[in-house]
């Protein structure tokens, strides 16, 4: 993975005024509300994800 990925709205409030932090790699600010996150990438599923509606009949 060689670029980083940019969130597009913020976590809390959904605005898009973000910019990345000094704190440290991943970590963004919201100027709208005032909050500061960070974003990590965990992993891959081994598994995948499997939803409990999925293979059903849809209405």
């Amino acid at each position: 993975m060689s670029e980083r990925a940019a969130p597009f709205h913020c976590p809390y409030c959904g605005d898009e005024d973000l910019r990345p932090s000094e704190v440290g790699h991943g970590a963004w600010e919201c100027g709208a509300c005032n909050r500061a996150f960070q974003l990590k990438f965990l992993g891959l599923l081994s598994r995948g994800l499997r939803r409990a509606d999925s293979g059903g009949d849809h209405i």
